[in-house]
């Protein structure tokens, strides 16, 4: 398995499961590569210490730099409250270390099934390319299924550790994992990375061609409701996705947007609608403002 990771100084996102453990092998193989592992203890697990415990162990014996955060977020955290606490705290880590960008150990298997989830959803075409590697945070292992990366670790003798939340059906990336990967061909899988790449490759210029229409529908950061109400439903939905992205919302599904998109167009002036904590739209005369809940109009 080969990485493309230019030299620098990067921050290594190790949990202590396979992924990451493998993961950290291979980066410590790269000529020039400088690593400072920084592990996430979410708090959701009681035995999550001993996560802890494996990668600071295998940090030592990599001869690299360590920093731990906590979380104590619960056992009824979801995926994306765990998301943004751990992204949160290894930007942390980055600032300190001056690091050129943080690497982390999504391999194919994620990128699928995020794209999965994504579509069930009804996040858009963005949440078809929400795993990508970007200046900020590199994904280095898209490119090798879970199976590869499994026998990477069974060759290298790497120790590891299960995380047990990966087989509670209370989580749907779980269902997808155990029930349908396991039915995805090869030629299956190469059709579905294929299309992931032409979204991928057309993202940019629609992106721009949103941001460029975004800007004849709003003025001053508000929403002119006659522009948007003249625009066709899905071309509304689309802006509005573009929209919360820009605002750093990022878990949201189809039913939040249509219910947004309903409201611009139809709610009495006055009227306010949630998002999602903490922001809400607050509905005018003639436009709209995303806004904090709480919040008061300039």
């Amino acid at each position: 398995m080969k990485l493309g990771v230019e030299p620098g100084r990067y921050i290594v996102a190790v949990s202590g499961g396979v992924d990451s453990m493998a993961l950290l092998d291979l980066l410590s193989r790269l000529p020039k590569v400088e690593l400072v592992v920084a592990h996430f203890n979410h708090g959701i697990r009681p035995d999550s210490r001993e996560d802890e415990k494996l990668v600071a162990e295998a940090a030592a014996a990599y001869g690299l730099p360590f920093e731990a955060g906590y979380g104590e977020l619960g056992a009824g955290a979801s995926e994306e409250t765990a998301r943004r606490a751990r992204y949160g705290f290894l930007k942390q880590v980055r600032k300190k270390y001056g690091a050129r960008a943080i690497i982390t150990a999504h391999h194919q298997d994620d990128l699928i099934e995020t794209a999965i989830i994504n579509l069930l959803r009804g996040t858009g075409r963005r949440g078809l390319v929400a795993i990508s590697s970007s200046k900020d945070i590199l994904r280095p292992m898209l490119g090798y299924t879970k199976a590869r990366i499994l026998d990477y670790a069974q060759e290298k003798n790497l120790k590891w550790r299960e995380d047990s939340t990966n087989q509670s059906p209370d989580y749907l990336r779980n269902y997808i994992r155990q029930n349908i990967m396991p039915k995805v061909t090869p030629a299956m899988r190469r059709q579905f990375l294929r299309q992931i790449g032409k979204i991928q490759d057309a993202a940019p210029r629609i992106d721009s061609w949103l941001e460029e229409l975004a800007g004849t529908v709003s003025r001053g950061g508000d929403i002119d409701r006659g522009r948007f109400s003249a625009l066709p439903s899905e071309l509304g939905n689309e802006l509005l996705m573009h929209w919360l992205r820009r605002s750093g919302l990022k878990d949201f599904d189809k039913r939040t947007i249509n219910r947004l998109n309903v409201a611009i167009r139809t709610s009495k002036p006055g009227s306010r609608h949630p998002v999602k904590a903490p922001f809400e739209i607050e509905v005018g005369a003639k436009s709209v403002r995303f806004k904090r809940a709480g919040q008061n109009a300039s």
